[in-house]
């Protein structure tokens, strides 16, 4: 009987370690099909659950990493597959994506190395020497590149990313023949690629063979008639045929797909600018708000203050001339009369050529003002989209982000909030904490307190009549926990004066009830946010990267002191409860607020310390670090957060870190 029980338990035990075994694969494979149908954040959420209880596969954290690296969030990718090949060293697609992760941050070396190691376990792997083919040309090695793509195509003669690369290094040697012969390959083998045509009409338009290119860019419209690229650059070849009114039509359809396009702007203003058309100083100036290169005003007032500090030297340089003749003629005096005349002349000559010289100028930028912008213009070329990933001689500073105010909100203090009893919120990301918890025990679990950043104004009815209640129970017993319990729910429901009075009756009452020195700082910051709404608009947080950090400024903040008393409530409350990581956050909020910078993510660095999860102490780490000017440093501690559940921060690395 009792070898029968045992038998009984070991099956029983091998069934629920198999369905554990098939709900692990099962998250796995909702993971990968989230990918597939580019739901990246939803896919990294279950890929952290195959993580958090499988810690120990490869696949989990490469897969994780192909979501991020969707997402552009290269750094986190990088991580990830760092993590998967420590795992499984022999992972050729793991060094491929690592080797792409890097090829986009612009560390061509590191890309190479790691298209080198996955070729080391996959020699005919396509893929890899097409990759590595783009990083040699990336790095201008053409040649070596060239060869790459050649490999590439004797393993499949049938690529067409191969083709289509090699005829992006033809384009580099300048050998616009021999990419029209690839591009014609890729044409034959998959005639319906808009691509193809895309960049073949590039090259036909760099032979000045215009009305090939616009059969090229005819048929990758006809293919893909959603590609604004195309409409723009269709646009130039029918503006260099004298076809505008075609021209502008094209670079109305190209704005209608992608209304940020500088480039068809700018073209639009030079085809409306030659038909006499109105609207042609708007389409220039919305170019230069969106491309700083296409500023052709700023650019016009640069050369004017050019042309300006050069008339200035010389003018400086023929008084110069001047005075130094004079001297000469004073030392030669007694030489005789007729040489002074004669020095005096000399010295003269260059002041008269050059008041004619001033007068003739002065006339002439008077009769040419009005034309000079026109023929500025004329000489400025049309901006041709270039769907091709060629190599450029310099790296080119437009302005778009480095010399940007990135204005980016903080993600919110926390505050003490609850819900009604065996009420649940989704919506709303909770943490656990052993002193709110033993505050729900005194209260016997109602009202259920809980700690959240997210709005409360839904929750208003709820929290009056809490109030209503400790009221009732304060008639009972006068008790600090009371007294903080109203005091919550005062600050709760705006009543900032009242919750005041209660949360210092409660520390009178008990110095040691640390969650009242946590809520006292919070009402007391909420107060002051209301007052600072009164007097302005509400301070955000700026961002400016590449630029030096600004000193301290307190024009924006109401009452010093009053932040003070802030710091000292959290302060008193870490004394107490040195493990509660919200008052480090909260606290490292304040600094912040005060552009204490390094001392906010001290703050910050301790509640990651207690609380490893805390993802909205990543984000503000990030954006801190970003604003210091540690990019890497940021972008990584973005990547944590979105890893978290924060999805904003892949946006602001996509846009402002990589």
């Amino acid at each position: 009987m009792k070898k029968r029980v045992l038998i009984l338990f070991l099956l029983t035990f091998s069934v629920l370690g198999a369905e554990a075994q098939l709900n692990i694969n099962h998250y796995i494979r909702v993971g990968r099909t989230r990918i597939s149908i580019g739901n990246y954040t939803g896919a990294i959420e279950y890929f952290n659950i195959v993580i958090k209880f499988r810690p120990y596969l490869p696949e989990a954290y490469f897969y994780r990493g192909v979501a991020k690296h969707q997402l552009e969030d290269f750094r986190g990718a990088i991580l990830d597959y760092n993590k998967a090949i420590e795992m499984k060293p022999f992972y050729p697609q793991a060094y491929m994506n690592r080797g792409m992760a890097y090829h986009n941050l612009g560390e061509y070396e590191k890309a190479i190395e790691d298209y080198d190691r996955g070729l080391e376990f996959d020699p005919d792997n396509e893929s890899l020497y097409n990759n590595r083919g783009i990083a040699k040309l990336a790095l201008k090695d053409v040649e070596s590149a060239i060869e790459d793509y050649n490999k590439s195509l004797e393993i499949n003669p049938q690529s067409t990313h191969a083709l289509m690369n090699r005829s992006n290094a033809h384009i580099v040697k300048g050998e616009v023949e021999n990419a029209i012969r690839d591009l014609n390959q890729v044409i034959i083998i998959r005639p319906h690629y808009a691509a193809a045509y895309l960049n073949r009409g590039l090259a036909r338009f760099e032979m000045d063979d215009f009305a090939s290119a616009l059969r090229d860019y005819d048929q990758a419209i006809k293919l893909e008639s959603d590609n604004s690229q195309a409409f723009n650059n269709r646009g130039i070849v029918k503006h260099k045929l004298g076809d505008y009114e075609g021209a502008i039509m094209d670079y109305d359809m190209a704005l209608k797909l992608d209304p940020e396009m500088a480039s068809a702007y700018f073209n639009r203003a030079m085809a409306r600018e030659v038909l006499g058309r109105p609207g042609f100083n708007d389409d220039y100036r919305i170019a230069a708000q969106l491309n700083p290169q296409f500023d052709l005003e700023s650019r016009r007032l640069d050369a004017e203050q050019l042309a300006q500090n050069q008339q200035n030297q010389q003018n400086q340089q023929n008084q110069q001339n001047k005075q130094n003749q004079q001297n000469q003629s004073q030392q030669n005096a007694s030489s005789g009369q007729a040489t002074t005349q004669q020095n005096t002349a000399s010295a003269n000559t260059p002041q008269q050529n050059s008041s004619q010289q001033n007068n003739t100028s002065s006339q002439d930028d008077t009769k040419q003002d009005d034309e000079s912008q026109g023929r500025r213009r004329q000489r400025v070329n049309l901006v041709i989209e270039d769907s091709r990933d060629l190599p450029t001689e310099e790296e080119v500073d437009d302005g778009r982000v480095q010399n940007r105010n990135i204005v980016i909100d903080l993600q919110p203090v926390f505050i003490v909030s609850a819900f009604e009893k065996n009420a649940v919120d989704y919506e709303r990301a909770q943490y656990y904490n052993l002193a709110i918890d033993e505050l729900n025990q005194k209260n016997n679990y109602n009202p259920l307190l809980t700690i959240s950043n997210k709005p409360v104004e839904d929750y208003q009815e709820i929290f009056e009549n809490f109030v209503l209640y400790f009221n009732a129970r304060l008639d009972i017993n006068e008790s600090s926990h009371n007294y903080l319990n109203r005091g919550i729910f005062y600050s709760l429901t705006g009543d900032y004066n009242d919750a005041l009075e209660d949360l210092n009756r409660s520390i009178e009452t008990d110095e040691k009830q640390a969650i009242a020195y946590f809520s006292r700082a919070n009402t007391r910051y909420k107060m002051l946010e209301q007052i600072e709404l009164l007097v302005h608009a509400p301070e955000e947080v700026s961002v400016p990267v590449g630029s030096t950090v600004p000193e301290s400024s307190d024009e924006n903040l109401i009452d010093l002191p009053e932040y003070q008393k802030i710091q000292d409530d959290y302060q008193a409350l870490l004394y107490l409860k040195p493990n509660f990581f919200f008052g480090y956050y909260n606290r490292a909020y304040i600094k912040l607020r005060l552009k204490e910078y390094k001392s906010a993510i001290e703050d910050l660095n301790k509640a990651i310390e207690l609380e490893p999860e805390f993802a909205e102490a990543y984000f503000n780490r990030g954006l801190t670090k970003i604003f210091l000017n540690d990019i890497e440093g940021g972008a990584l501690d973005l990547s944590r957060a979105g890893e978290l559940g924060i999805h904003g921060a892949y946006n602001i690395i996509k846009r402002y870190c990589n």
